[in-house]
């Protein structure tokens, strides 16, 4: 498995086109979320938040993956239901309009989720 030292460095193994789509969900997700943390995990460019993976995401030949984990997957099941998933992962196809408010809301909820577990076991 080849290792990157941060986005650019994966963004860099693709074509312009991947690397727009890439850097499209990037932007998103920090325009909404400003304080995430970018990072390379599993290989992957990765958000975290409270040292709390938000969401990873990844190039395919065919699609780009979106691993938001698997809870995020039951709770937006119905706006989904057009894409490929699994436990923990959604795949948007190449050739479709990158659901960029859908991936936003998912981010959205992780981070609420990340910021309930942090209070939780804080208490």
């Amino acid at each position: 498995m080849k290792t990157y030292k941060n986005f650019e460095d994966y963004f860099s193994d693709f074509n312009l086109e991947m690397i727009e789509k890439l850097e499209r969900i990037r932007i998103e997700i920090k325009n909404e979320i400003p304080e995430v943390e970018e990072c390379i995990k599993y290989a992957m460019p990765t958000f975290t938040l409270n040292n709390k993976n938000l969401v990873h995401f990844a190039a395919y030949k065919n699609h780009i993956g979106i691993y938001p984990g698997p809870e995020a997957i039951v709770v937006f099941e119905k706006e989904l239901e057009n894409y490929k998933t699994s436990k923990g992962a959604i795949q948007i196809p190449l050739s479709s309009e990158l659901p960029l408010e859908l991936i936003s809301k998912i981010a959205v909820y992780r981070k609420f989720k990340i910021l309930q577990n942090t209070k939780t076991t804080t208490k």
